[in-house]
């Protein structure tokens, strides 16, 4: 199976650290965000991984460079020129890297210990995403969870976490442009074709300046 990492937001929120650095190239625990899920992939087997880049994305080319130092294989999907497509959008641009296959994509601004699946296997579903129990930023969540269903009306709901595994179908006919993911999924799990799983392991969204440090203070 074949990863991608999400890389092209601008990171208002981090600002003034993003004006100069790109939000996955800042540093947690002395290593960029983006690299600690490409050694965690390099170390589960994935050796093809695609990034897509926007805001200040030659740094991130300039230093992960074609991903020899890990052992991996890395390639990028460059949206400076239209500027960052958001979510399905990336994902859409860089679609022919997946060869019709089933396919991982984690933001490249989270982080966590969740162990990425090589061999997960969607059957009929398009997706299939982790979600986590809700951060103080986010109380009310995004999905709901019923026997491994993604559903959206519930009372109790989840947080996405910024991991899922997708089938290119989930994208079929759609064009490349700005778009978000969320819709798409919620579409889907309307039709009862996105499974899910709840992780409770550690898992940070580095958002703000204030969620970088309290994920600082996080043990390794």
């Amino acid at each position: 199976m074949k990863a991608m990492i999400l890389a092209a937001g601008r990171g208002e929120r981090m600002r003034p650290l993003t004006d100069e650095t790109p939000k996955p190239l800042i540093k947690i625990h002395a290593k960029p965000l983006i690299v600690w899920h490409i050694e965690k992939l390099a170390l589960l087997g994935f050796s093809e991984i695609v990034i897509n880049v926007a805001h200040l994305g030659g740094k991130i080319i300039e230093s992960l460079g074609d991903g020899s130092a890990w052992g991996v294989s890395l390639l990028y999907s460059d949206e400076r020129e239209s500027g960052a497509l958001e979510s399905a959008g990336g994902i859409i641009k860089a679609l022919p890297f997946f060869e019709n296959e089933t396919f991982l994509v984690v933001n490249g601004d989270i982080w966590c210990d969740y162990e990425f699946e090589r061999d997960f296997r969607l059957g009929d579903d398009l997706a299939h995403l982790v979600l986590v129990p809700n951060p103080p930023h986010n109380p009310d969540g995004d999905f709901g969870l019923h026997k491994n269903r993604v559903i959206n009306e519930t009372t109790k709901k989840f947080t996405f976490s910024g991991i899922g595994y997708y089938s290119p179908k989930l994208f079929n006919a759609l064009k490349c442009t700005k778009l978000p993911l969320a819709p798409l999924l919620r579409e889907a799990a309307l039709q009862n074709r996105v499974s899910g799983q709840l992780y409770e392991g550690k898992w940070h969204d580095i958002g703000t300046p204030q969620r970088l440090s309290e994920a600082e203070a996080t043990s390794v």
